[in-house]
């Protein structure tokens, strides 16, 4: 019983670390008139989905891995991050003129009319926010197997919260 207790609470506190962020998308998207509130709700369970799926299969890997070779993965998220610097440095974002801005503006609106959908727009959205819960899921998951399914039913109970929250605070009169 006190092994259910504590991962619970890990999975409590991992949980609303790394979705701290997506409170302020779903207020977003509840503050949108045109995205209806079934579909942001469906979008974020299938985005926390993906990508506690992403992590367990992660995790998986991992412990495929030589012991040695684990701590080599941290290596991926600062080449990712290095890769992105040399490519600002390249083309600053300051240095955009109008017709480049509308370029950019025109691809957003063609992106967003080829997802035709919006949970699937609330779930990418989740997904591509969702960095940071993958670095901590992965090793969480790995180290506790045996508490994946603990974890998992409180990410689920959690992500109703967290939306639950994000529509309240936007109706709120206050």
């Amino acid at each position: 019983m006190s092994s259910l207790v504590s991962d619970l609470g890990i999975g409590i506190v991992v949980f609303a670390s790394t979705n701290i962020d997506d409170i302020f998308l779903l207020v977003a998207f509840f503050a949108d008139p045109r995205l209806r509130h079934r579909s942001i709700v469906i979008g974020q369970y299938l985005g926390i989905g993906a990508l506690v799926l992403v992590s367990a299969l992660g995790a998986l890997w991992a412990l495929a891995l030589p012991a040695g070779w684990v701590a080599l993965l941290g290596v991926v998220p600062l080449l990712l991050g290095l890769s992105r610097l040399r490519a600002l440095r390249r083309d600053p974002v300051g240095a955009e003129d109008d017709s480049n801005e509308h370029r950019i503006q025109d691809q957003e609106h063609s992106a967003e009319r080829r997802l035709h959908s919006q949970i699937l727009a609330v779930a990418s959205v989740t997904v591509a926010n969702g960095g940071d819960n993958i670095g901590v899921y992965v090793p969480l998951f790995a180290t506790a197997r045996e508490a994946i399914a603990t974890y998992v039913l409180t990410f689920a109970v959690m992500t109703g919260v967290l939306c639950a929250r994000g529509y309240l605070l936007v109706n709120n009169r206050v």
